[in-house]
């Protein structure tokens, strides 16, 4: 920025003050822009003061902004009550100087301090800017209640709409709640933001902290479905809680920190760059735990739900992110050419994704033929409780009887191609290959069960044939946290179990032509995490147990996520839930049937439809450059031409 400087008086000239790094400290990033210095007395600024304020009376500083992205405006500094009020407050006059060109600055930059929070939110970036430049803060010995009280608002609003911000997901789906939350996040942080990255922060945790547990509280209600646990664990409740808020505060607050770094038509490209990286992050950082990306709350409208097909839940979370924060900055300034640029960019990337997304609906539709084996899902909807047992013959008793259960729930009906059981169906822990179970049902069989072998015990998907062989047994790779191994080897965890090896895919034993994806419980939520490239499989098979999550919002946004694996693969889903939900889904996401929460069953169908996908075809990682590559060069546009 250019800044020049007028010496009207001539005493200024023996005070040595870097005019033009202190306004370029203060005024914006742009190499354009350009303001006017001019230094007189109290008879100057007298006049001027009268004139144009209507206050007879000399100030310390007085700015005119002339309301043009290049010339910035005026600011005329009087030297007589600079220098008094330097001998007032024990100060030099050159510091103090300082502080009213970064003020008269902030004001051209439209900052305002006649109401309360104006003046509160003024006075802060004054103190970040005087920080950077060595000077002290001014306002030390009079720090406002109001500007204290003004922060404590803003956290709690920003609290409000963190919460609020995941009623866009399931059970709820009020997806305009969620967009409107972040786009008044958005506002409130960009708005006059700190200049310390770690301020930054702190202004975000908030929206973050209370997003997070607002998103994933339900994971500590597996805590108190066993009494016999929940005695064990329940301590960990209030440190879980916490646990989340605070990985919500560090996760979930990157995209507005990265936005407050930014100049302002540069921002959602930023914003939405980094929302997606974040999600890219979570599918792999520590263990992984991409869930409820933002993408999700489009879950019920088909055609925006199908865009995943075309460049993944990144690619709508990008495009959704970019053009809620694009909004905001047309509504601050409706005369800046870019900030409209920048959202019709992320509308017609949405567009894009619409058009393909239709075209997944109709190639799903069209291969959808009714071919294929009928393969039975069962849903058992036994208790924790009911499984539990407190001695050997207990365990014993408990588990034949679970088997018998088992059996005549599969056995209803016409025979089918291929049972499904879900995830630790098989009451026994399995250690050869002897399945007697699916000889006595005369069918191939897919189940749920423990498998030991070299010492070690699995979480594993076993395929038994009608000869009552197991022919296959898949190991599951991603590991719940806390619940089948402990972290870093010393948090707590009721099991220790072996990882498998991941992605394959299993032909069936009898059936013809039917191949499929194994997936045991949330291994499903791992974006490109299941099919080898270069494989399409005749669908996908998961089997879980959310019986430790019963009715709350969790067991409804993991079925949601199961949807977004079809659409993202273009591969149709089979889902055994030991308790709820068990489904059918297409290749484009939606949902042919299931067995609601709760409910003891059994569920006949059909799977067809599977093809490739331009988001399965070139693949995770290779969709993040892309993205990224989008958000750069649009960051980098917006930066020249702001």
């Amino acid at each position: 920025m250019k800044v020049f400087v007028n010496y009207d008086d001539s005493r200024w000239e023996k005070y040595d003050v870097d005019f033009q790094r202190i306004a370029n400290a203060a005024g914006p990033r742009r190499r354009r822009a350009e303001v006017s210095i001019t230094l007189v007395d109290d008879a100057a600024i007298h006049v001027l003061n009268k004139q144009y304020r209507g206050i007879d009376r000399p100030t310390n500083v007085l700015s005119f902004e002339l309301g043009d992205d290049v010339l910035l405006g005026d600011i005329y500094i009087s030297l007589d009550t600079v220098a008094r009020e330097a001998a007032a407050a024990g100060i030099s006059i050159a510091e103090h100087t300082a502080h009213m060109v970064v003020h008269g600055m902030l004001h051209l930059q439209g900052y305002d301090h006649i109401q309360d929070d104006q003046a509160a939110v003024m006075e802060s970036r004054e103190v970040d800017i005087l920080k950077q430049l060595g000077i002290k803060n001014p306002y030390a010995d009079d720090e406002s209640r109001s500007r204290r009280g003004w922060g404590i608002i803003r956290a709690a609003v920003l609290a409000v709409l963190g919460a609020a911000a995941a009623l866009g997901f399931a059970p709820f789906h009020v997806w305009p709640v969620t967009l409107l939350a972040f786009g008044a996040a958005y506002w409130i942080l960009t708005q006059n933001a700190p200049t310390r990255w770690w301020r930054m922060w702190r202004r975000a945790a908030p929206f973050g902290a209370a997003y997070g547990v607002a998103m994933f509280w339900w994971a500590l209600h597996s805590i108190y479905v066993v009494p016999e646990l929940a005695r064990q664990f329940a301590v960990w409740t209030v440190p879980g809680l916490a646990g989340i808020g605070i990985g919500g505060a560090i996760v979930f607050s990157i995209p507005f920190v990265a936005a407050m770094y930014s100049r302002r038509c540069a921002r959602p490209f930023v914003f939405a760059g980094a929302g997606a990286a974040v999600l890219w992050a979570r599918e792999w950082m520590l263990t992984g735990f991409p869930w409820n990306p933002v993408a999700n709350v489009f879950s019920n409208i088909p055609v925006m739900a199908n865009s995943m097909s075309l460049f993944g839940a990144m690619g709508l979370t990008f495009v959704t992110m970019g053009i809620v924060a694009a909004t905001v900055e047309i509504v601050r300034g409706k005369k800046r050419a870019m900030c409209w640029i920048s959202w019709v960019t992320f509308v017609l990337m949405l567009c894009a994704g619409v058009i393909y997304g239709r075209y997944n609906i109709s190639v799903s539709d069209a291969k959808a033929e009714n071919q294929g084996p009928v393969i039975r899902v069962v849903q058992p909807a036994t208790s924790q409780n009911q499984k539990m047992s407190y001695s050997r013959e207990d365990a014993v008793a408990r588990a034949e009887n679970n088997l018998r259960n088992l059996l005549e729930l599969g056995r209803g009906g016409a025979r089918p191609d291929l049972i499904v059981y879900p995830e630790t169906t098989y009451p026994f822990v399995i250690t050869d290959d002897d399945m007697p179970f699916s000889k006595i049902l005369g069918t191939d069989v897919i189940l749920g069960a423990t498998t030991y072998r070299d010492g070690r015990l699995y979480n594993s998907m076993v395929v038994a044939d009608a000869d009552g062989i197991v022919r296959h047994v898949y190991d599951k790779a991603h590991l719940v946290p806390f619940g089948e191994y402990g972290p870093l080897g010393i948090m707590p965890s009721p099991a220790e179990l072996a990882q498998g090896r991941g992605a394959e895919v299993i032909s069936s034993p009898a059936v013809d032509d039917f191949s499929f994806a194994p997936a045991v419980c949330y291994e499903i939520i791992f974006s490109d995490a299941l099919i080898p490239r270069g494989v399409t499989p005749s669908a996908i098979i998961n089997i879980t147990n959310d019986t430790w999550f019963g009715k709350t919002p969790g067991t409804y946004q993991h079925l949601d996520m199961v949807r977004r694996y079809a659409i993202e693969s273009g591969v149709p889903v089979v889902r055994a839930n030991y308790s709820g939900v068990s489904a059918f889904v297409s290749a484009a996401g939606e949902i042919q049937s299931r067995i609601p929460v709760g409910v003891v069953g059994v569920l006949d169908g059909r799977v067809s439809g599977a093809h490739m996908t331009a988001y399965r075809a070139l693949g995770r990682d290779v969709w993040i450059l892309i993205i990224l590559a989008i958000a750069a060069l649009g960051a980098a546009v917006a930066r020249r031409r702001d």
